[in-house]
């Protein structure tokens, strides 16, 4: 099995690497990056034999192409997915070679599912898997896990919290443009578009996370899960960057301007505020509270069985480069075994057997928290 991840070199690349490189099925982890710097990969990845790093750029088509004519999947780690996503899927598409990523920007899947890509890939007999990560990714599996539980569902809850501990390069790009301008969310059987960034709701994740405050991002799953899940009436997102000062920070940035994406002149040039703050971003967090060296997922699912309400809760905190990696390596090996049989754009819900891909995910050592609430259908 010979695999490409785009963007190797980063975090997320390498988290997907690292798991791909120890399965015996795997031949070659082809790690393809804007800056193929050997000295950025973990010293398991660089002295592997099974890993090689080179150069690619997402803006060369037929470079990518020719790359991945030469692989079994790709897996794109590549952010922010708003700019990315679309593009190395046309790619995976022309190649005729499956395709996942971790997109968790609504734009990109917005569009991989209402243009010709989702056709052409159908046409072409590939997969297009997209938001394969951790949020979007192992939470949509788990609400798939819990649907199939149920007789019905109305409410879905997603919440995430990410310690800018963990965040460097794409990461900062998406965390500002997931909060602005109006987002996607599911609420009351339509899906409506609200402001990013508002609506606060303080919630309680496992430690060393505690409470958090989370507040409506642009994420991908109030578009994918309705497909899916027949019937729900609420599919609500919420995230936060901790500590909380970062938030209240890109909300005085962007209640200001500062996030604005129209250029402005600035004594004869042109400059945008948007530019100009991720760069500052770089350096904004240097001696202050960075938070823990965690990131937590929270999943909510409420309906009913047998005459009866039901909520399951499932709970998980860890590192976020394993935690957004492995699934994704795992969906690469599912593929190859033929367990994905799906052709065309999908989410994760719509062709990840849950079963499987949890069995895999806990081997990996992964931890999930889950309880399940059953009340009376009278109960007030």
């Amino acid at each position: 099995m010979r695999v490409v991840v785009l963007g190797g070199a980063g975090g997320m690349g390498q988290g997907v690497a690292r798991d791909l490189i120890k399965q015996p099925q795997v031949s070659t982890v082809v790690l393809a990056d804007l800056y193929p710097d050997p000295e950025r990969l973990a010293p398991k990845l660089r002295d592997s034999e099974k890993a090689s790093l080179i150069k690619m750029d997402v803006n060369d088509h037929s470079g990518m192409v020719a790359a991945f004519k030469e692989a079994d999947v790709v897996v794109n780690c590549a952010g922010p997915f708003y700019k990315t996503a679309v593009p190395v899927a046309k790619a995976a598409v022309d190649a005729k070679v499956n395709y996942i990523d971790i997109c968790d920007d609504y734009e990109g899947t917005e569009i991989l599912f209402n243009s010709d890509i989702d056709k052409a890939a159908k046409e072409a007999g590939i997969t297009v898997l997209t938001g394969m990560g951790s949020d979007p990714g192992t939470n949509n599996v788990l609400v798939k896990w819990y649907a199939d539980r149920l007789d019905s569902v109305e409410e879905i809850y997603l919440y995430w919290v990410v310690s800018i501990a963990e965040l460097a390069g794409a990461a900062w790009d998406h965390s500002l443009h997931m909060t602005l301008g109006k987002i996607p969310q599911y609420l009351n059987g339509e899906l409506v578009y609200v402001e990013g960034g508002t609506e606060v709701t303080a919630e309680e994740f496992l430690e060393p996370l505690g409470t958090c405050h989370v507040r409506y991002v642009g994420h991908p799953q109030p578009l994918t899960i309705p497909k899916y899940i027949k019937g729900v009436r609420n599919v609500i997102i919420k995230g936060a960057l901790i500590p909380l000062w970062v938030d209240e920070l890109i909300k005085e940035q962007k209640d200001t301007g500062l996030l604005g994406k129209e250029p402005i002149d600035v004594k004869g040039t042109k400059i945008t505020p948007y530019d100009v703050a991720l760069k500052l971003w770089e350096t904004i967090p240097q001696g202050r509270d960075n938070g823990p060296q965690a990131s937590g997922l929270k999943v909510i699912v409420k309906g009913e069985r047998d005459g009866k309400k039901v909520t399951y809760t499932a709970d998980m905190v860890g590192r976020m480069a394993p935690g957004t990696g492995l699934p994704a390596s795992i969906a690469a090996l599912m593929m190859e075994a033929g367990d994905v049989t799906e052709k065309g754009v999908v989410a994760p819900e719509g062709c990840i057997d849950p079963e499987k891909f949890l069995a895999a995910f806990l081997k990996r050592g992964a931890r999930i928290h889950q309880t399940e609430k059953i009340s009376s259908m009278f109960e007030v």
